[in-house]
């Protein structure tokens, strides 16, 4: 393999990045190049603002067959490289292989790094790793027999919901109480006299201000209000504008007396939801908006038949209720 450090994304290599994506095992919407280069532009929103990119490809007969998204910066006080889309806002990644080319790209991976024209650094950190992908045991087993120290650890646990394909089928497989007080929840604002709606923005010109309602519903949280800095609100709106544009943004709002009362920013991509942040205004809670949205979300996804409604990171009560089963992400340090 021919290996080559950048240290800027290079724009014809979309294309490229993008069908290599689709041979991966971890094909998730947080490793397609406009992602990554949206969240470059932003240093993952501000989380990372002294990052020098460090991007190694690998072609074989001049094809594009790997890839490492890496950045150098401090963490703990420590330099190292991390994977671009880490650490808070990008829910999974990975290195980009084929599952037959992976060993071969880690072998020569580790050894170029070492060598490679970069700031000093000490450990590689791989971050969000799905427990499902090949690449955590390849490191471990790699960066092993080149005489480096592997470490993998389980951070989060990362819930979702395999749909059946029918509402009637998905309320009979979860708790009997659970789907008695989604159908009361719903039913109660179905059968109100308060004039409601919910629905998915899909107005190109509506756009920007859509997302700046969802933003003002996430800050009613005074943790989401003090996440949403400057530059994080400038990362939110670049990623919901990038993904509306390649057609797998679905921003979906529940309004109550013409006022929004919760929101769910999610991406509809591989036949599947993956829901990426919410936002509510608690001044609707006797209507239990959140609640709601998301079953008539939950009933849009089964009756367009999504294979998968993903949660992502986080353990929250609530997402088990409506039937998740559990998953992790893994995080593998590498240390020469």
């Amino acid at each position: 393999m021919d290996l080559t450090l950048h240290t800027e994304f290079p724009a014809h290599l979309a294309g490229e990045w993008n069908d290599l994506l689709e041979q991966t095992p971890s094909h998730v919407p947080f490793l397609r190049y406009e992602y990554l280069t949206t969240w470059w532009q932003t240093r993952g929103g501000g989380e990372w603002p002294d990052a020098v990119l460090a991007l190694v490809t690998a072609r074989q007969d001049g094809r594009l067959v790997a890839a490492a998204p890496l950045f150098h910066a401090v963490q703990d006080g420590r330099p190292v490289l991390l994977n671009v889309g880490a650490v808070e806002i990008s829910d999974y990644l990975d290195l980009l292989a084929r599952p037959e080319d992976l060993d071969t790209f880690l072998a020569a991976l580790l050894p170029f790094l070492r060598a490679a024209a970069l700031p000093a650094w000490e450990q590689i950190r791989i971050y969000n790793l799905l427990d499902s992908s090949p690449t955590p045991a390849a490191l471990e087993t790699v960066a092993r027999a080149a005489g480096w120290q592997a470490q993998t650890e389980q951070l989060q646990h990362s819930p979702y919901i395999p749909l059946p394909g029918d509402w009637e089928t998905y309320l009979a497989s979860i708790d009997k109480k659970q789907r008695h007080e989604i159908r009361r929840k719903m039913r109660r604002l179905e059968s109100s006299e308060t004039p409601w709606r919910w629905y998915i923005v899909t107005d190109p010109a509506a756009l920007d201000a859509e997302i700046e309602a969802f933003m003002a519903l996430m800050a009613h949280d005074p943790e989401k209000a003090a996440f949403l800095t400057p530059p994080m609100r400038e990362h939110m709106r670049r990623t919901a504008a990038c993904a509306f544009e390649n057609g797998c943004l679905q921003l979906a709002f529940l309004e109550i007396n013409g006022e929004k009362s919760a929101g769910y920013l999610s991406f509809d991509y591989l036949n599947r939801l993956w829901v990426y942040n919410s936002g509510l205004n608690r001044a609707f809670n006797e209507y239990s908006p959140g609640w709601v949205l998301l079953g008539f979300l939950l009933q849009w996804a089964n009756e367009n038949h999504r294979a998968d409604f993903d949660f992502m990171r986080g353990n929250e009560d609530y997402k088990y209720r409506f039937g998740a089963v559990d998953r992790f992400v893994l995080r593998v340090d590498l240390t020469p």
